[in-house]
């Protein structure tokens, strides 16, 4: 949409996403955060239409970072590494995910669970139980 891929790095060591790789991507990243910080100080008469034309800003920029991912050409090695870093983060995120739930089932006898908790592990099983049915029918 508006910015170029080679604009951008992955981001390996700090999350997921990207981060700028030059001067480019740091006024690009810039510009949308100052616009919706414009956008903030308008006085629209009505504070909904400022938060929907923030949304709408922020979702195009997402919509834009998710698109240059998809560009960013990768090697076979950076694609295994990718793969490991990312089920070791799955695995972690499992843990302390289940972690809470015991933890809110023993404070609270059972009658206070985090139903987003619970969620998290379902939906994360069906996108893996998925995911595999996907691939293997490849």
């Amino acid at each position: 949409m508006f910015a170029k891929a080679q604009w951008f790095q992955k981001r390996k060591y700090g999350g997921w996403g990207l981060t700028p790789r030059t001067w480019q991507g740091w006024v690009y990243v810039g510009g949308f955060i100052g616009a919706v910080m414009i956008v903030q100080k308008i006085n629209f008469g009505n504070e909904q239409v400022k938060n929907i034309i923030s949304a709408l800003m922020v979702g195009i920029f997402v919509l834009d970072i998710l698109r240059i991912i998809t560009q960013i050409k990768k090697d076979e090695l950076e694609i295994q590494f990718e793969a490991v870093a990312e089920r070791n983060a799955s695995w972690v995120m499992v843990a302390v995910l289940t972690a809470g739930i015991i933890y809110q089932a023993l404070i609270s006898e059972g009658k206070e669970i985090d139903p987003f908790l619970i969620g998290a592990l379902i939906a994360g099983v069906v996108v893996k139980g998925l995911s595999y049915f996907i691939l293997e029918k490849k």
